[in-house]
């Protein structure tokens, strides 16, 4: 469950009753004083995340591979920890952790933003790249869940966010990798929310469309609903707020998709080829 900072100074449930909507996990009302880690806060999605956090008063800890563009999206902040990582090397992943805990002892929000993408079509099969795919992507974030996941259970409260893609729906072209790591992903959330529920834990599954981030800067093809990573990072806190478990935009875009995996192969795959020309 999150917590909320209470006029008194201490720290208080957000028992607001559930409005229209029916939250699946607790509300955000207030990010003041909340102590987020964001993994993967070097660029896009999670750097615009990570400055959000900070202009709405959390306390963030900023984790990625290089550690001057990550104090460059700091900028000086007060209310920001850089904490460099390669979320493929678990150790690096318990140790920052076990710093983190030290420095705030609890954790309110995890973000795991942490995400690698390459193209990859049948004749392109390179193992050198699926296996670099599969580390950042799936490996990388079962070594943040295996540093976080006591930490949030001890307390009984927090949340933990995931950001998977729309390309993990349904097979798509160009994706032969990293859309069944995708996939993984949000059966992965699927299962946590299930465990973690019941124990007062908020889980997010966040489905991204196109966004205008380093990854999607070299597709070749027409990219719909296509939005910026400053708006991606309000549309993730938005969600938060709301206790929504799947959040997922943009929404003509992600919808649209959520239908399509729902038709009959035949008509998908005509449909997907129509779309994309590939």
């Amino acid at each position: 469950m999150m917590y909320l900072q209470s006029p008194a100074g201490r720290r208080r449930p957000d028992a607001a009753p559930r409005k229209r909507g029916w939250a699946m996990n607790p509300r955000v009302r207030d990010w003041r004083g909340l102590r987020v880690w964001v993994i993967g806060a070097s660029t896009g999605i999670g750097a615009e995340t990570a400055r959000l956090l900070l202009a709405r008063g959390a306390r963030v800890a900023l984790s990625a591979r290089n550690a001057a563009v990550l104090e460059g999206v700091a900028d000086g902040s007060a209310q920001a920890l850089v904490m460099p990582l390669d979320v493929t090397a678990r150790a690096e992943v318990a140790a920052v952790h076990e710093r983190l805990l030290s420095a705030w002892q609890g954790i309110d929000l995890v973000l795991v933003v942490a995400g690698a993408y390459v193209e990859m079509r049948a004749d392109q099969l390179d193992m050198a790249v699926v296996d670099r795919i599969l580390d950042v992507n799936l490996r990388g974030v079962f070594h943040c869940l295996e540093a976080v996941l006591p930490t949030l259970l001890a307390q009984g409260q927090g949340g933990i966010g995931i950001v998977s893609s729309v390309a993990g729906f349904s097979g798509l072209p160009k994706a032969l990798v990293y859309g069944p790591t995708k996939a993984a992903l949000i059966n992965l959330c699927e299962s946590l929310y299930f465990d973690l529920q019941p124990q007062g834990i908020g889980v997010y599954l966040i489905n991204p469309g196109f966004v205008e981030t380093p990854a999607t800067a070299s597709n070749n093809f027409a990219m719909p609903g296509l939005i910026s990573a400053g708006k991606a990072a309000t549309e993730i806190l938005s969600g938060i707020e709301r206790g929504r478990f799947h959040i997922h935009f943009p929404r003509r875009f992600t919808n649209w998709l959520r239908f399509a995996r729902l038709l009959p192969y035949r008509w998908y795959f005509s449909l997907i080829h129509k779309v994309t020309g590939l």
